[in-house]
């Protein structure tokens, strides 16, 4: 009896009633939130893997998607989160599939290998603007021996010739025109005009055979077709198709402003075809060539070196020029034995 009186008393201290301690609610992230973060991204990884751009803004978008694959990690921690153990899986997926289309190009394929040394440069010189005596300080630095060139002005041409590029590099075939379609290739080995080697659809692509010494022949092409920007994009991928395959009895060479990516189905069909980029296999395939010397920093890389799949590459460098909003792209490559 005694004992409940105490009990008693000590529960009318507390008001007479037993007072639990309260319990601090979980804040929790709503399980739809993870599917809303994450469907976007599923949806980007399959157009890019399937190659389903198609018209103009979907195609531009597509330069993207290195940013999209780094960014693809949020919706798997927001998934995480949630418990979801669906939008996790579907996130993780996403973003391996993401990663495996990126990750490649910031990793050289392949040891540095040997053979006769064939160096190319490529420049977009935007409507001949790009200051020349620059030009010329990459050209005496690098020592190229082929030089592509797009957007080259006839003044552009009597500029480059006053600077001294005709000295160091004698062999040329030009295209110039007084706007983007001009296009022109210089070397220091003698050049022959390829006539009829593909449809150039676009601006001018000047192509060329050129003997090199203890090598097989080689076939250099001038690359610039037209940007995918509105009805353009037809025109633009028709060039990337009409493009060359790569032949058994010749080294062909392709450099120049392509307007596309390696996220582009247009492009890794083209390289399919018996290519490899140089950036890519040197381990320099997410350097951003354009735009530069502008307010916002270089973004997405539509310049290119491609190569015959026999050909190696010793390095590849990317270079700002002023005048230009292109970077240059300087590929060292390895001709294999005749």
């Amino acid at each position: 009896m005694s004992v409940d009186i105490v009990a008693g008393r000590s529960a009318e201290g507390v008001g007479g009633a037993v007072v639990q301690p309260s319990r601090r609610r979980r804040w929790r992230i709503p399980r739809t939130l993870a599917w809303a973060a994450v469907t976007p991204f599923a949806a980007w990884a399959v157009a890019r893997v399937a190659g389903l751009e198609r018209d103009s803004l979907t195609t531009q978008l597509m330069t993207g998607t290195p940013y999209v694959a780094a960014a693809s990690l949020v919706p798997v921690l927001l998934s995480a989160l949630t418990r979801n153990r669906a939008a996790t899986a579907v996130a993780l997926v996403t973003t391996a599939a993401l990663g495996l289309s990126v990750l490649p190009r910031a990793f050289r394929s392949g040891d540095p290998v040997t053979g006769t040394p064939l160096r190319v440069l490529t420049l977009n010189t935007l409507f001949g603007h790009a200051e020349p005596d620059a030009v010329m300080d990459l050209v005496r630095r690098l020592n190229p021996d082929v030089l592509s060139t797009q957007e080259l002005t006839p003044g552009m041409v009597e500029k480059l010739e006053a600077a001294g590029l005709g000295k160091v590099m004698p062999y040329q075939v030009l295209e110039p025109e007084w706007s983007a379609g001009g296009s022109g290739l210089y070397a220091r080995y003698p050049l022959t005009p390829r006539k009829n080697l593909f449809e150039a659809i676009g601006h001018n692509m000047p192509a060329a055979s050129m003997t090199v010494p203890g090598a097989k022949p080689v076939e250099i092409v001038d690359v610039h077709p037209f940007p995918p920007l509105g009805r353009q994009v037809y025109d633009w991928t028709a060039a990337l198709d009409a493009l060359p395959s790569a032949a058994p009895d010749t080294i062909r060479i392709l450099a120049g402003d392509f307007n596309a990516s390696l996220d582009h189905a247009a492009m890794r069909r083209f390289l399919d075809r018996g290519y490899l980029d140089a950036a890519d296999s040197a381990g320099e395939g997410l350097t951003p060539t354009w735009p530069v010397n502008k307010r916002v920093p270089p973004l997405i890389t539509i310049d290119h070196v491609v190569a015959d799949q026999r050909v190696g590459v010793n390095a590849v460098s990317v270079h700002t020029v002023p005048g230009t909003d292109h970077r240059a792209v300087f590929a060292d490559l390895r001709l294999p034995p005749p």
